[in-house]
C-alpha cells in the first residue's frame, strides 16, 4: 500500500446538501425549514422553549446553594504515595508537603491543599505535612513509624 493509495471508507463522508437551489433540486425555495416564524431564520437556538409553557427550570424548586468559602482539597492516597516512593520519584527522608508530590508528579495541582486518605498500605516511615488526613490514615502512618503535621486552619472570625 502507498500514501496515494490511501482512502476513506465507502460512506465514511457524505456530500454537502445544496440548499435554496430552486424548486426541482427538491430542497429550493424554503431550504427545509419549513415556513416563517422564529426557526427559519437564522441564528436561533431556542433551548428550554416551550412554547409559552412555563419551562421545566422554572417549574422545580430550587434548592441548596453554592459556599463560596468551601476549601477544595486534592485527595492522594497512600498507595500512591508509596507506589511513588517505590518508583524514587519521592524522597522517604523529606517531608512530605504539598510541593513535594506536585513535584514528583503524585498530584497535578494542589488547590486549597492536600488532603491524605488511607487508601492502600504505607511501608515507608514519612513525615507528612499536609492540610488535612482521614483518622485511618492517620493511623496507618503512625503504625509505620511516620508522624502528620496538620496545617492550622484559620479560625472563623
Amino acid at each position: 500500500m502507498k500514501l496515494n493509495d490511501l482512502r476513506d471508507k465507502d460512506g465514511a463522508t457524505h456530500s454537502k446538501k445544496r440548499l435554496g437551489r430552486g424548486i426541482g433540486s427538491g430542497s429550493g425555495k424554503t431550504a427545509g425549514r419549513g415556513v416563517k416564524g422564529q426557526k427559519a431564520r437564522s441564528g436561533v437556538a431556542v433551548n428550554g422553549f416551550e412554547g409559552g409553557q412555563m419551562p421545566l427550570y422554572r417549574r422545580l424548586p430550587k434548592r441548596g446553594f453554592n459556599n463560596i468559602f468551601a476549601k477544595s482539597f486534592t485527595i492522594v492516597s497512600l498507595a500512591k504515595i508509596q507506589a511513588a516512593i517505590d518508583a524514587k520519584k519521592l524522597d522517604s527522608k523529606a517531608a512530605v508537603t504539598a510541593e513535594a508530590l506536585v513535584a514528583a508528579g503524585v498530584i497535578r495541582r494542589a488547590k486549597d491543599g492536600v488532603r491524605v486518605l488511607s487508601d492502600g498500605d504505607l511501608k515507608a516511615k514519612l513525615t507528612f505535612d499536609v492540610a488535612g488526613a482521614s483518622k485511618a490514615a492517620i493511623e496507618k502512618i503512625e503504625k509505620a513509624g511516620g508522624s502528620v503535621k496538620l496545617a492550622e486552619t484559620a479560625a472563623a472570625e
